[in-house]
């Protein structure tokens, strides 16, 4: 019987209950358990697909398309597991199922409502999910997370809590514990419980008890024991079943917080875990899990070197719009055994009007990118600050800086390219201009223009590298030499074929495209310490263990080109794709795998 642990939140959203959700899964994971994670998302979406970076963050992306939300890439880079759409749930997706199935007649001529149709929809899907492989075992997982989003006591989330508190009873108490995690404010070096007491007594009023309630003090201050006995005596919970969580230098320090507290073991005694039989095997990677983080932890703290990234984006006003590219390059530093010095430039500071309305703006955002010791453009969608993206990514060219561009950074690059290398001065993309002289990056035949949830090129897709680019590739020396790799996707455009001669002519390499050899996917400067683009999102597959490649020689060379060197040579020993082989497969076959798109967009896709 699969155990599940709910983590709930309660007093403010934004808490940290993915990480404390990804921390206890690790835990777990260190024992030899196979772990698996779902995230309930409680608006109305379908997906987080349609939703702008400053609403919720980064819309993170998974190998089947699944636009989904950040904090299943959290489950992702910690439990070191795959995921598929279904593991993320909305009160979107909910409805729409329980309205196909009242339009379909399945309920037999019943009055629909929230109970029972509505919880029984969310308890099946949870119980449906759980069950699914997500490692290269290719086994069961034993233990499932559940984290709960939003805050106890919304309007949307109380559907949700209700499916909870029947699904208790539906999988048994041995097989169900909550985690609540609560906000304990510092308040003049007063640590206050008021919050904490009143979210877990509205938790209780509606039919959850909690197991463990983590208090999250937004201080570097520990939980006083003091404060724990109160919580412990006005909570209704024994002291072993409060844990503090207070800011520590790292967010991989977590995990060994939450431990030194005792989680593993009140968990294992509260849900049974020694009752699941665990192989030899599991239980010595488990122990070299644990090995290689402890080691990753405290390595980090002993980094005197730095380096510096400037991060030249859109969205940088609220910083979990780029989480990904963060946790990319923080493992790739680690790696390189350097600490991470990040600059947020935002790029429309970089513009010659800012100079104007704004000179201060302009001369710090100037100065972040010539001191950076690399400049990384990420993805993002829309005209705002291009212009001053392309300013960076040119600086970087020609000043011999090591560059690295993410979908809309690399189309941007080649627009650049296109401008002042190869002449074509209006160059750009029809995304800005749809009337542009020299259309360098073209709108993708096969994309809905009317529908915008679900319909770019998602997911897991394979590029083909050039068979000259062997010899000198810096990428493809990351890749362990590979002539094909898997990288996730998400856009709309793509570089146009009508001007790829020209582009190559003036010695830009497009090393990597699509299996039919017309979509530019890689594009890489060989007279460059490292100028490379992606179209896919090299950073969605990052592991702390297991860094981006892309990601890993872009602060390697931005540390310098010996230490570039070194972790080439590391990747052709050592680099193992993140991905389940089963999903490593022709393009072809994946488009046979997707979910048959509806309406208008099945009409546009059948005509191309």
């Amino acid at each position: 019987m699969t155990k599940y642990i709910l983590v709930s939140g309660g007093v403010v959203s934004g808490i940290g209950k993915g990480v404390i959700a990804s921390s206890t899964g690790l835990l777990l994971k260190t024992t030899g358990l196979k772990v698996t994670a779902i995230k309930i998302d409680p608006y109305m979406n379908i997906d987080a697909g349609t939703m702008r970076p400053q609403e919720h963050g980064e819309v993170y992306v998974l190998n089947d398309g699944g636009e989904v939300d950040l904090d299943l890439g959290n489950y992702e880079r910690y439990l070191d597991v795959t995921l598929s759409r279904d593991n993320n749930i909305t009160t979107g997706k909910i409805y729409r199922e329980v309205i196909e199935k009242e339009r379909r007649g399945d309920y037999l001529g019943k009055t629909v409502q929230i109970v029972p149709h509505v919880t029984n929809a969310i308890q099946d899907w949870i119980e449906r999910v759980s069950k699914i492989p997500v490692d290269d075992t290719g086994e069961e997982p034993d233990v499932c997370i559940v984290e709960l989003g939003g805050t106890v006591g919304d309007i949307e989330s109380a559907p949700f809590v209700e499916a909870m508190r029947q699904f208790q009873f539906r999988v048994g108490h041995e097989n169900f514990a909550l985690v609540h995690v609560s906000l304990v404010p510092d308040m003049h070096g007063e640590q206050k419980t008021k919050p904490t007491q009143t979210t877990v007594h509205a938790l209780r009023g509606l039919g959850l008890l909690p197991d463990l309630i983590a208090c999250r003090l937004i201080v570097t201050k520990p939980l006083e024991p003091a404060t724990k006995a109160k919580i412990s005596m006005f909570c209704h919970v024994a002291p072993e079943q409060v844990v503090g969580v207070h800011d520590v230098s790292s967010v991989y320090h977590v995990p060994l917080l939450l431990q030194s507290q005792g989680i593993v073991e009140y968990l294992q005694k509260r849900l049974n875990l020694p009752s699941i039989k665990i192989t030899p095997e599991m239980k010595e990677r488990g122990l070299s899990l644990e090995a290689r983080w402890r080691e990753l932890t405290s390595r980090q703290e002993r980094l005197f070197d730095s380096v510096t990234i400037a991060l030249v984006g859109k969205y940088t006003d609220m910083q979990d719009s780029y989480m990904s590219v963060v946790k990319s390059l923080e493992h790739s530093a680690f790696r390189c055994n350097r600490r991470l010095i990040l600059k947020w430039v935002a790029a429309a500071d970089l513009e010659p009007d800012t100079q104007n309305t704004s000179p201060a703006k302009y001369h710090d955002a100037w100065k972040a990118v010539v001191s950076a010791n690399g400049i990384l453009v990420p993805g993002g969608f829309g005209q705002r600050g291009t212009e001053g993206m392309m300013l960076a990514i040119k600086w970087a060219r020609e000043q011999k800086i090591p560059f690295l561009g993410i979908c809309l950074g690399f189309q941007l690059a080649v627009c650049e390219w296109a401008r002042n290398v190869c002449g074509f001065t209006n160059g750009t993309s029809t995304e800005f201009d749809a009337q542009t002289e020299h259309p360098i990056i073209i709108f993708m035949p096969e994309i809905s223009k009317t529908h915008m949830g679900g319909t770019m090129r998602l997911g897991l897709r394979p590029t083909v590298f050039d068979a000259e680019s062997a010899s000198w590739s810096k990428v493809r020396k990351l890749y362990a030499g590979a002539p094909k790799i898997w990288e996730r996707h998400r856009h709309r455009y793509e570089v146009n074929p009508a001007y790829i001669e020209r582009l190559q002519a003036k010695g830009m390499r497009f090393v990597g495209k699509d299996e039919r050899g017309e979509r530019m996917q890689v594009l890489e400067l060989p007279d460059h310490p490292y100028f490379v683009g992606f179209q896919a999102h090299p950073e969605f597959c990052t592991r702390p263990l297991n860094p981006s490649p892309p990601f890993l020689g872009f602060v390697a060379a931005a540390a310098g080109p010996q230490v570039l060197e070194e972790q080439m040579a590391n990747q052709i020993r050592s680099f193992k794709p993140p991905h389940p082989e089963g999903s490593m497969v022709d393009e072809e076959s994946l488009r046979q795998d997707e979910p048959r798109p509806e309406g208008e967009e099945a009409v546009l896709r059948s005509e191309q």
